[in-house]
C-alpha cells in the first residue's frame, strides 16, 4: 500500500502535473517544493537538529580552542628546549675550545720540553764522547810510552850487555844496592 501511494505522489510532484493552474495548487511545482522545504525545516526545527547542529560546532569550537591551547604550550616547551639545547651547544664549544686550547699549549709545552732534553742529551753524548776520546788518547799516549820505554830498556840492555864485563856488573850491582840501603834508611 505504502509503494502504490509513493509511486502517486511521485507523478503527482512531477513536473508535467506542477507546471499548469494557479501557484497554490500541488500541481505547482514552485509551490510544492515551498511546502516541501518548510516542512523539511519543519521537521528539523522539531528534532531539534540545529541545536544539536550548533553544540556540536561549539564543542568542536571548544576542543580546537583546547588543541591551540596546547599547540602553542608545546611551541613554548619546544622554544625553551631549543634555547636549552642551543646554551648547552655553546658550552659544549666553549669546552671543546677550551680543550683544544690547552692540548696546543700542552703540546707546546712537550714540544719545548723535548727540545731541551734532546740538546741536554746531545750535550751528554758529546760530554760522554770527548771523554772516551780523551780516554783512548791517554790509553794511547801510555802504549806508546810503554812500548818506548820496554823499546828502549831492550835497548839499554843490549847496550849495556855488549858493553858489560864482570867488573862492570860486580860495580853496578854494589852501586844499585847502595842507592837501595841509602834510600830505605
Amino acid at each position: 500500500m505504502t509503494r502504490l501511494t509513493t509511486i502517486f505522489l511521485a507523478l503527482a510532484a512531477s513536473p508535467a502535473f506542477a507546471a499548469t493552474g494557479p501557484f497554490f495548487s500541488l500541481r505547482n511545482s514552485d509551490f510544492v517544493v515551498t511546502i516541501a522545504f518548510i516542512v523539511f525545516i519543519g521537521i528539523l526545527v522539531y528534532f531539534k537538529v540545529p541545536s544539536k547542529i550548533t553544540g556540536m560546532l561549539d564543542a568542536r569550537a571548544v576542543q580546537i580552542k583546547a588543541d591551540l591551547e596546547e599547540a602553542r604550550a608545546l611551541r613554548e616547551e619546544a622554544k625553551a628546549l631549543l634555547a636549552s639545547y642551543e646554551r648547552k651547544q655553546k658550552e659544549v664549544k666553549e669546552q671543546s675550545e677550551r680543550i683544544v686550547a690547552a692540548a696546543k699549549a700542552e703540546a707546546e709545552a712537550a714540544a719545548a720540553q723535548a727540545k731541551t732534553d734532546m740538546h741536554q742529551s746531545i750535550a751528554r753524548r758529546l760530554a760522554a764522547a770527548e771523554e772516551q776520546i780523551q780516554a783512548a788518547e791517554n790509553s794511547a799516549v801510555r802504549a806508546v810510552r810503554e812500548e818506548a820505554i820496554s823499546v828502549a830498556v831492550a835497548a839499554a840492555g843490549a847496550v849495556l850487555a855488549k858493553q858489560m864485563t864482570a867488573e862492570t856488573a860486580q860495580a853496578s850491582i854494589d852501586a844499585a844496592i847502595q842507592q837501595v840501603d841509602a834510600k830505605l834508611h
